[in-house]
């Protein structure tokens, strides 16, 4: 059976996917057909319904729980992991208009949460937020992805982490996205998706080197030094499994169970 399958490009999505995906594990059957797109673009095409499995920002969820269910496996989500609200460094006006890596993304939804009084979030697609928050264009602007490695070589400065503000007022690991499948799909195949995804997982886990030449072929920092930082800080044991603090924290994001 084959599945059509939206994820990110970004390495740590790469780096758990790449084993199903270039015939390393045993699928169970399953074949996929997949497409890579921005987080936004993830989200967008998830609420038109158009993929069998996706990479969701968290804070969409809300909006397609209808119609998908967050698989326990591929969840990005932890302790020290969240977007970076960054500005030009020594500005100290007031930020009041931002870009943000999408309004449907957590990032936007931590930034309403988190800081209000940001008046004009624009979205903008996440790779060219720092060079535009460089160029004076924004006061400031939120980071994801492998740009929150190297902002300070464009001069930029950190204004929040989001991640450590969310965990200081709830005490909870950040759910920045996770993967969702269809619930139109019969529940064996949910269920055959679940474990080859954790299988995948767990593989990368055990030999990392081999999904290195795939991560690069999609990564926007090539650097094997970002690309470790990357995967370091998004995929760990929350990734293999949500547990009960992983969705009691997606709850609290969300305010929805999708499970």
């Amino acid at each position: 059976m084959e599945l059509k399958l939206n994820i990110s490009p970004c390495p740590n999505d790469t780096f758990m996917f790449d084993a199903m995906l270039n015939g390393r594990i045993d699928t169970e059957g399953l074949t996929f057909s997949a497409e890579y797109r921005d987080i936004e673009e993830l989200n967008r095409e998830a609420a038109a319904g158009l993929p069998d499995a996706s990479k969701i920002s968290c804070a969409a969820l809300p909006s397609i729980a209808g119609a998908y269910r967050l698989s326990d496996s591929g969840a990005a989500l932890g302790r020290g992991n969240g977007p970076l609200l960054v500005r030009r460094a020594g500005d100290d006006a007031p930020i009041r208009r931002i870009a943000v890596p999408g309004l449907r993304t957590t990032a936007n939804a931590l930034v309403e949460r988190l800081f209000p009084e940001i008046g004009e979030r624009v979205p903008m697609l996440f790779s060219e937020i720092a060079a535009a928050v460089e160029r004076g264009e924004f006061d400031a602007g939120v980071l994801i992805h492998e740009g929150r490695f190297v902002y300070s070589r464009r001069g930029l400065e950190l204004v929040a982490d989001l991640g450590i503000e969310w965990e200081r007022r709830t005490g909870l690991p950040l759910p920045l996205g996770g993967i969702v499948v269809r619930r139109s799909l019969p529940d064996e195949v949910f269920r055959r998706f679940e474990r080859v995804l954790r299988r995948s997982i767990e593989y990368a886990f055990a030999r990392p080197s081999e999904s290195r030449d795939y991560i690069k072929a999609h990564a926007q920092e090539l650097e094997d030094e970002v690309i470790d930082k990357h995967i370091a800080l998004f995929v760990n044991e929350y990734s293999l499994s949500l547990g009960n603090e992983g969705r009691a924290a997606i709850e609290a994001l969300t305010g929805t169970n999708a499970f």
